[in-house]
């Protein structure tokens, strides 16, 4: 594993045959309950196009958090939030919007409702499903959530998709393995900074991702290893997961 700062991944482009290098960043927020000027610090480091968020703020004035979020992270908001049930898509104005959708899911007595925060993007000439989840922590449901976010994902009819968040699973767990097997878990293909995303003082294990369809090309993946470790502790309790794509264009 190589020690990397975000200068060291790719940067965002539209290549000259439209196809479109992406900076694409996963990360649980805890709501906004700790640091938040770290948090958009963080965030606004890593130059990201999309942002995948796990945990946004669900309740009093959720809005008006997520704003300040995007807003003092040099982005927009995009989707998701309350109406998802937590997930939530942040964009930079490189992005434009086709459409996009928020997706509760089946929820099961005496646990936390899930849903997905999903849309449908062009940046450059590249055509882009794109989709935040935050899965269960009981297993069988969670490996059901895997099957539903592989099924939304195909029908998105988009010819290239990114999914990724908090999947509360190792790569050993059979719901990891259910999503690799269909998708490119993006540490796996270009492993680029660090690997374990929990927790930041004492970071032990993957259980945040992000997965790319075939016929995207990832040129690396993993924690940022560069930016103020004082930030990284405050933010949150989970570290963030940032990717550089190529995105063919559609």
């Amino acid at each position: 594993m190589a020690t990397s700062t975000t200068s060291t991944l790719p940067e965002s482009r539209t290549e000259p045959d439209g196809s479109a290098v992406i900076r694409v960043l996963s990360y649980n927020i805890r709501s906004m309950r700790d640091d938040r000027e770290a948090l958009a610090r963080v965030i606004g480091a890593c130059e990201p196009d999309l942002v995948l968020v796990q945990e946004a703020p669900r309740f009093f004035r959720w809005r008006k958090h997520a704003a300040w979020l995007a807003a003092h992270s040099g982005l927009v908001t995009l989707g998701g939030g309350a109406t998802a049930s937590g997930p939530m898509l942040l964009c930079s104005l490189r992005v434009t919007v086709e459409r996009t959708q928020d997706v509760l899911l089946p929820r099961t007595p005496g646990l936390h409702q899930r849903g997905f925060a999903t849309a449908v993007v062009r940046i450059g000439g590249a055509r882009l499903g794109v989709l935040s989840c935050h899965l269960s922590l009981r297993r069988e449901e969670r490996y059901a959530q895997g099957g539903m976010l592989l099924d939304r994902l195909k029908e998105m009819d988009v010819p290239h998709a990114v999914a990724g968040g908090d999947l509360n699973e190792r790569p050993d767990g059979r719901t990891f393995r259910r999503l690799a097997g269909e998708l490119q878990d993006c540490w796996a293909v270009k492993p680029w900074g660090g690997e374990y995303t929990s927790t930041p003082d004492r970071p032990h294990q993957r259980i945040d991702a992000l997965f790319a369809t075939p016929g995207i090309e990832v040129l690396g993946c993993g924690v940022p290893l560069g930016l103020p470790d004082a930030d990284l502790r405050a933010a949150t309790d989970h570290l963030p997961v940032l990717a550089a794509l190529r995105v063919p264009a559609s």
